[in-house]
């Protein structure tokens, strides 16, 4: 199987080095890098019969829709963006299954790609228009280390609204207004810096995030508000003792 990964950043860059280890065909289509099995053009594409879209959300549909000049309809084609409804409202004429890892690092860039980031990662596929073939991506998707999640676009959109979108901005929010009190910032220790971390995330993805996914990502916020609310109570340890319980058993 020849597997196509266009964009060689940190998700690319890791699916790439990942297939790569695990001893696939692959090869890379990138502007910015170079290397063995690294290309600057689409033609090489043509003989994959898999391709992964590993660009900028603000970029993935004009990336898609150059793909329709070069792949046929037996090519299995899937994107890794954080959000899923806005590559949905177009038909492909080849066999398009959107997908979105939940995995990454503060770090961007080829550099900072591993070919381990998925062990033990969710990978949310919400196949759509009759998708054919989500066996051979669930079966890349598991090489990789990562579990399969097939949900709809919409629920996908809202639940990464509470779980990946609000957290970053949360995180950023968090850091700006602790940053006009200079002892605070002298304190900062550990529990701070884990907090925070996700506001050193990449920021043309967090824009196309907070842009894209902003009502989502509003109503996520309320429901924050409401939770911080309904927690400071009375039975506030008997509240974080059964959220200690759930998360334990998560992580």
């Amino acid at each position: 199987m020849r597997i196509g990964i266009v964009g060689l950043g940190l998700i690319g860059g890791s699916i790439f080095k990942g297939l790569k280890e695990l001893g696939y065909d692959v090869v890379g289509i990138s502007q910015s890098q170079s290397g063995e099995a690294i290309y600057k053009t689409y033609d090489e594409l043509k003989n994959c019969q898999v391709v992964f879209v590993c660009v900028a959300m603000n970029k993935t549909l004009a990336v898609l829709d150059e793909l329709e000049n070069y792949l046929s309809d037996m090519t299995l084609v899937t994107d890794v963006c954080s959000l899923k409804e806005f590559v949905t409202k177009k038909q492909r004429p080849y066999n398009f299954i959107p997908s979105h890892p939940m995995a990454g690092t503060e770090h961007q860039g080829f550099e900072n790609s591993f070919p381990t980031l998925f062990k033990g990662a969710k990978w949310a596929i919400t196949p759509f228009a009759g998708d054919k073939n989500i066996e051979k991506l669930t079966e890349l998707i598991k090489a990789l280390g990562a579990e399969p999640i097939i949900t709809d676009a919409k629920a996908h959109d809202e639940a990464v609204a509470l779980i990946s979108h609000m957290p970053m901005v949360i995180s950023q929010a968090l850091f700006s207004a602790a940053m006009g009190n200079p002892l605070a910032m002298e304190l900062a220790a550990s529990g701070f810096r884990d907090m925070t971390r996700l506001a050193m995330s990449n920021t043309e993805m967090a824009q196309d995030m907070v842009v894209m996914n902003s009502k989502n990502i509003e109503h996520a916020i309320l429901k924050l508000y409401k939770s911080v609310g309904d927690l400071i109570t009375p039975e506030y340890l008997q509240n974080i003792q059964k959220i200690k319980a759930i998360r334990s058993k998560m992580f």
